[in-house]
């Protein structure tokens, strides 16, 4: 399957299935949301105590799968994952592009200071994701 039909599947559903790799080498999988940027980008939030986190940064592989509202239409986009800072100030760049990635998943916030807030109190990252390959089903 080409890269560019499976971009545009996965920016028009943002649920999706992150597969990471754990240390024995088998798959750990977390239900997500994730937003495709303009670059082609998918990206997804995640807190830097969770298990993804630890795996990405010892292992950039990702797949995430992506599935239609009926379930019949998916799609897999593997490829290498680069993981932000974690947010560490209201003002730093990884609370400014969680912001957008909020946005583009669920419009306005009612308090951005307090979202601010709390993408640094939990310790919140930013996963980027190249696709590099793509498999599915698209009907």
């Amino acid at each position: 399957m080409d890269i560019a039909p499976a971009i545009e599947f996965a920016r028009a559903h943002s649920k999706s299935v992150l597969t990471t790799l754990r240390k024995n080498g088998r798959p750990q999988l977390s239900n997500v949301t994730h937003w495709v940027g303009g670059d082609d980008r998918i990206r997804i939030s995640i807190t830097a105590d969770r298990a993804k986190y630890f795996n990405l940064i010892r292992e950039p592989w990702t797949a995430v799968h992506v599935s239609s509202d009926d379930f019949w239409s998916y799609v897999v986009l593997e490829g290498e994952a680069e993981v932000s800072p974690v947010a560490a100030a209201v003002d730093d760049a990884t609370v400014e592009e969680l912001i957008a990635y909020y946005r583009a998943i669920s419009g306005e916030h009612p308090d951005w200071d307090d979202y601010r807030r709390a993408m640094v109190a939990d310790r919140r990252a930013v996963v980027r994701i190249t696709p590099a390959r793509a498999y599915g089903l698209l009907r």
